[in-house]
């Protein structure tokens, strides 16, 4: 099989997880990134139910699906975030959440991320994605003034909480791959770069590329491919646009909700957006990234029963197999 397009989840787990695969594998895709909400995956049974993972597994074969990667976001958002708050009380279940006391929401977030990755392991996959969360994205608009050992004090909290956690990554063979993003403690190139210095680069700890929030962040999500070429463990395709040029609309958005026309920028349907997706892919090709193109389809201004089977069509035109891919391929049938 070429590189497989998966759906990721995550916006689907208002679904059951059959109904996720039926659709998805009439779509055309390959596969599932399945979050570890919902009743797609969940953490805790998959360890304490020894039939859990083979029911899982058994589903995703009668529709003809794979699974290379699972996502907890949510939980791995816990681990650092400042403050702990309704937000999280609304995105965590409630065994994680308990009284909310918030150092104690961090340690239980923390075991449930080690758990993940023995979830995972006992999966058979060797990708974990998600996010960290941040004790110091509260201070990104600087003011007031923030102290350099107020931002070293953050990177020395993250790598306190997750090295533990990247242990048991390594204890049973799985990676973690952070997604850059706003509200993390790696949301752009430079924050990528001391995120991984503050862990000591261990390889437990790499990326998901996510192009959408480089584009509204005006960050090149292309040089950012070959410049942690190492550390791309995974790949989200989700697209953006942009809207600021009428002296109005900001990148911050003005707590406007989604799909609102007075934001700056907005998650549109792959293929109609911002992200120069065809330099992308030849750059994920340069690389040799040979992991999943899983496709994160968010577009609240489309019916995603339209969008997604259009997002899968999109990225099959041009997530094309390397050169050498391709040539090795051709070799192999004629012999």
């Amino acid at each position: 099989m070429a590189r497989p397009i998966t759906l990721f989840t995550g916006q689907w787990a208002d679904l059951p997880f059959e109904e996720v695969c039926r659709l998805a594998s009439e779509w055309g895709y390959d596969g599932l990134e399945l979050a570890c909400w919902g009743d797609h995956f969940e953490v805790d049974k998959a360890l304490d139910d020894d039939t859990y993972v083979e029911r899982k597994l058994g589903t995703l074969a009668k529709y003809g699906l794979q699974v290379w990667a699972i996502s907890n976001h949510l939980v791995g958002q816990a681990v650092c975030d400042h403050p702990i708050d309704e937000r999280h009380r609304g995105i965590l279940p409630a065994r994680l959440w308990g009284d909310g006391e918030p150092e104690g929401v961090r340690r239980r977030a923390a075991e449930e991320m080690k758990d993940t990755a023995r979830a995972a392991a006992k999966l058979g996959v060797r990708t974990v994605v998600g996010f960290t969360g941040s004790s110091i994205w509260h201070t990104v608009a600087m003011f007031p003034p923030v102290p350099e050992s107020m931002i070293d004090a953050g990177y020395r909290d993250f790598a306190d909480r997750w090295n533990p956690i990247l242990d048991v990554f390594d204890e049973v063979g799985v990676r973690f791959a952070h997604e850059v993003h706003p509200s993390e403690i790696a949301y752009d190139y430079y924050t990528t770069v001391r995120t991984l210095d503050a862990i000591g680069h261990r390889p437990a700890f790499g990326l998901n590329w996510d192009p959408s929030h480089f584009v509204w962040q005006q960050l090149d999500p292309v040089n950012f491919i070959f410049d942690f070429a190492d550390r791309i463990y995974h790949v989200d395709c989700k697209d953006a646009k942009v809207r600021c040029g009428d002296g109005r609309r900001g990148r911050l958005s003005s707590h406007l909700p989604w799909a609102d026309l007075r934001r700056g920028w907005d998650f549109v349907s792959t293929g109609h957006g911002d992200v120069p997706w065809e330099d992308c892919f030849r750059a994920l090709n340069a690389i040799g990234y040979d992991g999943p193109i899983s496709i994160e389809w968010e577009d609240a201004g489309m019916d995603r029963l339209v969008g997604a089977p259009e997002a899968v069509r999109f990225v099959r035109g041009l997530a094309f197999d390397p050169p050498a891919a391709a040539f090795d391929a051709a070799f192999s049938s004629d012999r």
